[in-house]
């Protein structure tokens, strides 16, 4: 298929050397890992292999992660399950404005059920302030939710800082890290969260694996009843081929992770050049200081971010969150941003990834630039 992508926020094509591994499990290694003979067991070691290549990209204990089908699964199993172990202590949680739906919606839903969430506001960069989530703070608040990086804006937050202010008033810290594991360095030593999310199809490994990370002695009530497997907390035979493709996944990132940070930075900073001298005013979203490397939210001022995507259909981008692209709605989080409906229907969310070059940064900005005008005689 022809055409530059530049939607790798929205899912990543699956790896080669990952595809290979997958392929492999296919092949050889397709025994249930709960079975005691040698095609079982085959299946175990591979499986907790897989367990410990996922651990080693987060500098976590290998116990401590737990497979599950991705992204969605993992946000809901933490806030669901926390709070279910957490109901007699106390029944506020503290999460931001700016979350993706898979962790907005179940907090809705804990309102629904007579919880407390506050919903902490984000500057007009799109980044949460530490000292409101302290203030935010009660003495019935069991857990605080930050995403550790938008997957719009691609804005950093500050986890660490805010970690360290609720474990001082004992209170849980989880961060969606979806959008920020394989593109930035993370440790959750350094972050001092109790659970974080990880969604595989955003790191180069297939759809329908994911995981989550859980602190050792950390509470996580059980949502899902059957045979015990992943410490009970998500019964079911493991996807061994998928879970060996996170796994595979975890290593081909961590290989260069810096490097090609670094490279992808350069390359958004040159499309955002480019944008901005073909002569249409535009508006940046976020601090480019303070952004994952691939990331570049850009509004056209008057223009309608869906038709300029019609007009230039060989670029493979969002208007805004991919997971709501179909609705036509201001993106909540630049509301958020506090940016004007106006401005924020402009705009277009370009993430590059491994596959983008320089040329294809040249080639997008000119067909944006090509639509523009079309747009203009229309």
């Amino acid at each position: 298929m022809s055409g530059i992508y530049l939607d790798y926020n929205a899912t990543t094509p699956v790896a080669k050397p990952v595809r290979e591994e997958v392929n492999s499990v296919l092949k050889e290694k397709w025994g249930n890992p709960s079975s005691g003979h040698r095609f079982g067991q085959l299946a175990k070691r591979v499986l907790e292999s897989a367990r410990a290549q996922v651990a080693s990209l987060l500098n976590a204990d290998p116990t401590k992660i737990l497979f599950t089908s991705g992204g969605t699964e993992s946000n809901n199993t933490i806030i669901i399950g926390v709070c279910q172990a957490m109901s007699g202590k106390g029944r506020h949680i503290i999460t931001t404005r700016i979350e993706h739906p898979s962790l907005m919606n179940p907090c809705l839903h804990l309102l629904e059920q007579g919880w407390n969430v506050s919903f902490i506001k984000v500057n007009s960069q799109g980044v949460v302030d530490p000292m409101e989530v302290e203030r935010a703070l009660r003495p019935d608040t069991v857990l605080v939710s930050v995403m550790l990086a938008n997957n719009e804006t691609g804005a950093i937050q500050p986890v660490a800082a805010i970690s360290q202010l609720a474990r001082e008033r004992g209170v849980l810290v989880h961060t969606d890290a979806a959008q920020a594991v394989g593109k930035i360095p993370v440790d959750v030593k350094n972050l001092g969260v109790d659970y974080l999310t990880i969604a595989g199809h955003k790191l180069y490994a297939p759809k329908g694996i994911g995981a989550l990370y859980c602190r050792k002695g950390a509470p996580l009530g059980q949502l899902m009843f059957g045979a015990g497997q992943e410490q009970g907390l998500r019964p079911g035979t493991e996807p061994v081929p998928l879970a060996v493709g996170l796994g595979a996944a975890c290593d081909f990132v961590a290989l260069d992770i810096e490097a090609e940070a670094e490279r992808q930075t350069g390359l958004r900073e040159k499309l955002y050049a480019e944008l901005s001298g073909l002569g249409h005013p535009i508006i940046r979203h976020g601090d480019p200081k303070n952004t994952i490397p691939n990331t570049l939210s850009v509004s056209f001022i008057g223009r309608n971010g869906a038709e300029i995507l019609v007009q230039a259909p060989e670029i493979m981008a969002s208007t805004g969150s991919a997971c709501h692209d179909r609705a036509i709605t201001v993106s909540h989080v630049l509301a958020a941003m506090g940016v004007s409906p106006e401005v924020a229907l402009g705009t277009l969310r370009l993430s590059l990834g491994r596959g983008t070059t320089e040329s294809d940064i040249e080639i997008a900005a000119q067909a944006i630039g090509r639509a523009l005008k079309k747009i203009d005689l229309l």
